[in-house]
């Protein structure tokens, strides 16, 4: 498949800037307008907490589409999708904190207790933290062989959020499944790799 000429990349790379945007853009109107349903905060920790994690699968699945459709320029997507991953579990996390725990510690604790799967997600997003922060060419450049350590956070990452789904189920697993489905294609692709290396 022929490559993308610089051109191209920008104008390709500017279009994914704005489609990352789009679901920020639904769920501020959704918010503005008065359109999150009858219960508004459950509406936007879930909206803000599903884009989250399609953008996560989304930025690991850049590898696989390189390796068996040949799509080398894919590559060039794959910091700016993670970093809206990040923000977008960010704004989930800050809606969480905001207006589930009011930033009241004593009310965390009791929702922590009652709610594993929060402590769960919280742990996933640590993780992510140190990739967003060295999601740049000068913590490449510091880090060198250690960036690519650093960034297989990326791995129990990817499953803590899922788990931080899965806990939630009370009626249908299909999104549960269909993203257990997908992780464990993803990490099977990252897993023959490694095996290749050894």
């Amino acid at each position: 498949m022929a490559a993308l000429t610089s051109k191209q990349i920008s104008i390709a790379k500017a279009l994914v800037f704005v489609l990352c945007l789009l679901p920020l853009a639904y769920i501020v109107y959704a918010a503005l307008t008065e359109n999150l349903g009858t219960d508004p905060v459950k509406s936007l920790i879930h909206l803000t907490g599903e884009w989250a994690i399609r953008l996560f699968l989304l930025t690991m699945a850049i590898s696989p589409m390189r390796a068996w459709l040949g799509l080398n320029s894919a590559l060039r997507f794959r910091r700016m999708l993670g970093l809206y991953t990040w923000f977008y579990a960010s704004l989930h996390l800050l809606v969480v904190v905001t207006y589930l725990f009011g930033w009241d510690w004593s009310i965390a604790k009791e929702e922590l207790a009652e709610r594993p799967y929060i402590f769960v997600g919280f742990a996933a997003w640590v993780l992510m933290v140190p990739l967003g922060l060295t999601s740049n060419n000068r913590a490449v450049r510091a880090l060198r062989k250690n960036w690519v350590r650093l960034h297989m956070l990326v791995y129990p990452a990817v499953i803590l959020a899922w788990v931080h789904i899965a806990l939630q189920i009370r009626s249908s697993y299909f999104d549960a499944a269909l993203y257990a489905v997908l992780i464990i294609c993803l990490l099977f692709q990252r897993f023959q790799k490694l095996q290749k290396r050894s």
